[in-house]
């Protein structure tokens, strides 16, 4: 019979060998983006780390503004973040908590615009916040469309709902408001469907490249994923190693 120690050396390296096959993309990408020209080899595993460069990350930014690029990348994707939370927090525990009239078609309203694609908003959208508002080139421009996550708003109602109600019903008993009850003890409860609700957004805007390419045309405001979309179709064709 197996010991306890040998299992859990086993367990390790399972573990070990998926965590070495999930990260092996990355490191190869990586490697690639270091080699001076393409490698007549794509099987070789260790390079020769004096053929290694950095010039291709500065033949980049000599024709796009890249850490300006990651820079208003780590905005907008931090303002979606906040507002995702911070929205879906509220809307998400008022859905699971309060009693109020017509909760259900809310809810269900919800459920429905999750089947509505964006392209499908997107021209209303630009109208609406780059002529009616004057938010093109902005940060707030980028992120007021995505700042509201329905999929995040379910996550919090499904997790609150979970909750034992008498933890609510005795703060409110010892005199607290609503806001109280959801900051003392709603928020503190929460961290699981806070950080899932982190990791099902950020994807989202880092990648998203549609919407700011459509509302910001001054290059120091454009995001990584429009940034690198301009230099590939401009010069990456005669790089070097493109």
């Amino acid at each position: 019979m197996r010991t306890p120690a040998g299992r859990r050396a086993a367990r390790m390296a399972v573990l070990t060998l998926g965590a070495v096959a999930f990260l092996f993309p990355f490191y190869y990408m990586v490697l690639g983006s270091l080699q001076a020209e393409p490698s007549s080899d794509p099987s070789g595993l260790l390079p020769d780390l004096t053929q290694l460069t950095l010039g291709n990350y500065t033949a980049i930014d000599s024709r796009v503004p890249l850490l300006r690029a990651l820079a208003n990348s780590g905005v907008f994707t931090g303002g979606v973040l906040l507002g995702t939370v911070v929205f879906g927090l509220m809307a998400g525990y008022a859905l699971a908590q309060l009693r109020f009239r017509g909760r259900g078609a809310v809810f269900a309203t919800l459920l429905l615009v999750q089947l509505v694609p964006f392209q499908l908003l997107m021209i209303p959208l630009y109208v609406l916040i780059v002529r009616g508002y004057g938010l093109a080139d902005t940060y707030l421009g980028m992120i007021l469309p995505f700042a509201i996550n329905s999929t995040a708003v379910f996550v919090f109602r499904q997790f609150f709902l979970q909750l034992p109600r008498e933890l609510f019903e005795a703060a409110r008993i010892d005199g607290a408001g609503e806001l109280t009850v959801m900051l003392r003890i709603a928020v503190p409860l929460c961290k699981p469907a806070l950080l899932t609700s982190v990791l099902l957004t950020f994807i989202g805007p880092w990648n998203e490249f549609l919407w700011p390419f459509l509302v910001t045309k001054d290059p120091d405001m454009q995001p990584l994923a429009v940034a690198l979309a301009n230099y590939i179709t401009t010069v990456a064709a005669r790089a070097a190693n493109p």
